[in-house]
């Protein structure tokens, strides 16, 4: 019998903790042994909760019981779930996490802290919910070099952008309907501005080889500046447009991005996430689910448990340091639009441009591969009234490099 504890019973600490108890014989086949939830560190009594007398208010009282052997962290932030996790790996106690913002930010120190006292800090949950993306990436195709990945990576974001095409509805109608219906938080500031997403990036660019970097070297622009009359336009070409986190040539970036009708990526849609890697052996893979929710992300948390207590588990080992090209030298597909007065002038600038079906009293194109530092130089001389990246193939990445 295995003793485990959970810290935090929100969304995900809750799902864990019905989950062990819901599906006790499948998870003790595949553990190996029975799996009992022991401690549940929490602020509040919860007196009306299934788990209530499980709760206690001291985090002393897990780290200081030998009989645990595993936590499961479900805290969220930074601070103090870093500072609990290190204490716990310290202490000899796997640690498995959903928690994309510790990872991000202390992944290295808490991968190498497990592996030195012999303990596992597994993370699966962290990028995709319930979507396997951590282990495909460090296992199944370790053998690969990573040459591109790109990621639909937040619901919230995708739904919004979804609602937008389906529906007409403009940024700010679309937002207060995923509100109501659960799908973004009442401060909904970390997936629209594509925060949650930049940190998923970084996990997931660091398990493909490159290393964590400082979340503020990606650059990262939200949705609030998407317009419907571009999304209309884009839908009648078959296109789509969507928040991708993008790795490719070294190069991190989070944006919206023109999705052409024959990229794989452009079905995913609704609360859906879904991942494309390009392994230069494997060729392109994608994998495609729910990415958050509490019984998805219980998924893989669970998942984790039950690795990490049988002996099975491979802990992937993360780096810290990472330092990403100068972004200027980004290239990439573009698509501009400018006032109808406007297209001449552009055609002009840049010759290959290619007219697209336009907003109304605008001129749409799509642009050859371009460097961010050429498109600035563009911004200024002409008024653009929209500028999407085109998300192109990640087989090959000298074109980041144009």
């Amino acid at each position: 019998m295995k003793y485990v504890a959970i810290l935090g019973l929100g969304t995900v600490g809750g799902g864990v903790a019905r989950m062990l108890c819901d599906n006790r014989e499948r998870i003790a086949a595949a553990a190996g042994e029975e799996v009992v939830l022991r401690r549940i560190l929490d602020l509040r009594d919860m007196p009306d909760s299934p788990f209530s007398a499980l709760v206690t208010h001291r985090f002393e009282d897990i780290l200081s019981d030998p009989s645990i052997s595993l936590v499961v962290e479900a805290i969220g932030g930074v601070r103090p779930a870093g500072d609990f996790s290190l204490a716990l790996l310290r202490a000899g106690k796997h640690v498995v996490t959903s928690n994309k913002a510790v990872v991000s930010a202390m992944g290295a120190v808490l991968t190498e802290a497990a592996e030195a006292a012999g303990a596992c800090y597994l993370f699966e949950a962290s990028c995709g919910g319930g979507i396997p993306l951590i282990t495909p990436l460090s296992r199944d195709l370790a053998p690969n070099r990573i040459t591109g990945l790109c990621g639909i990576l937040n619901g919230t974001t995708n739904y919004i952008l979804t609602s937008m095409r389906d529906s007409g509805a403009d940024y700010a109608d679309a937002l207060a309907e995923a509100r109501r219906l659960g799908y973004a938080e009442a401060d909904p500031t970390d997936d629209v501005e594509g925060y949650d997403t930049r940190r998923k990036l970084n996990i997931l660019s660091a398990v493909a080889g490159e290393g964590l970097t400082d979340e503020r070297l990606i650059p990262c622009t939200g949705i609030g500046g998407v317009r419907r009359a571009d999304v209309s336009a884009l839908a009648r070409e078959g296109c789509a447009v969507k928040l991708v986190g993008v790795m490719r040539g070294g190069y991190l970036l989070v944006a919206p991005h023109l999705i052409p009708r024959d990229h794989p990526l452009r079905s995913v849609d609704g609360v859906y996430n879904a991942a494309l890697i390009h392994g230069d052996k494997v060729g392109d893979v994608m994998l495609m689910g729910r990415g958050a929710g509490a019984d998805p992300t219980a998924s893989a948390v669970v998942a984790d448990v039950c690795e990490a207590l049988s002996g099975r588990a491979a802990p992937c080992r993360l780096r810290a340091g990472y330092v990403p090209p100068d972004f200027d030298g980004y290239g990439c597909p573009r698509y501009f639009c400018v006032p109808e007065a406007a297209a001449d002038a552009l055609t002009a600038r840049v010759p290959r441009a290619v007219r697209v079906t336009s907003p109304e009293g605008e001129a749409a194109f799509l642009a050859p591969p371009m460097t961010e530092a050429a498109c600035r130089a563009l911004a200024e001389e002409l008024p653009l009234t929209s500028h999407l990246r085109v998300l192109s193939d990640l087989c090959d990445d000298s074109e980041a490099r144009t």
